[in-house]
């Protein structure tokens, strides 16, 4: 059986996990594990929660099973629909916190030292903070399109695909977002130093 697919009796598998038999559908889950933590790990960038977010995804795969076109290629259709749920936990997360704190995890953003002084990690933050500000300043369409490639780690292809716009354009919004984002950076720096010790507001 390849890997990458369900064997020519998929139709037979998704007919046994739509009545109900577990074991079929533990066949699925057991193939596609790997894609589907994959997929999550992109998002929140952690083993453990990577581990959560699959779980809960193949709960949400496995309820909307019947709303499979069995005429569709069913590995296309799982991962398309994982992808759509990381981002809609990951919009819902953003939402709660109503900030990216613990979206943007700081060890994404840049190497930190096993034991960094006070003084460095305190400057470790502020760069966080900086960044989160000077991303909240961008045009929605460069953040997004700034997130899902660096922070996010999504190919291009991918991004292009979720936006649904030619690879061409999603390159050109990340660079002109890439650009902005550090115009503003160097802006609230700037203020910083104008400002000793205030802080950044947003």
């Amino acid at each position: 059986m390849s890997a990458d697919a369900l064997p020519p009796a998929a139709d037979a598998i998704i007919e046994r996990c739509l009545n109900g038999d577990q074991a079929a559908w533990e066949d699925i889950v057991r193939q596609y594990r790997r894609k589907v933590f994959n997929i999550a790990y992109k998002f929140v960038g952690r083993h453990d929660q990577a581990e959560d977010l699959t779980q809960d995804v193949f709960l949400k795969l496995y309820k909307s099973l019947d709303t499979f076109d069995r005429r569709a290629n069913f590995q296309t259709w799982l991962i398309s629909v994982s992808r759509n749920l990381c981002i809609d936990h990951y919009r819902s997360v953003r939402k709660e916190r109503e900030t990216m704190n613990r979206d943007v995890d700081p060890s994404d953003l840049a190497p930190v030292a096993p034991d960094p002084a006070a003084d460095a990690r305190l400057e470790h933050r502020d760069r966080v903070q900086l960044l989160r500000v000077a991303l909240d300043r961008l045009a929605p369409t460069l953040r997004t399109a700034v997130m899902l490639r660096d922070i996010q780690e999504l190919t291009y292809q991918e991004i292009a695909d979720r936006l649904q716009l030619p690879e061409g354009t999603v390159k050109s919004r990340i660079n002109r977002g890439r650009t902005e984002l550090a115009r503003q950076i160097q802006r609230l720096r700037d203020q910083q130093d104008a400002v000793p010790r205030t802080g950044v507001s947003g």
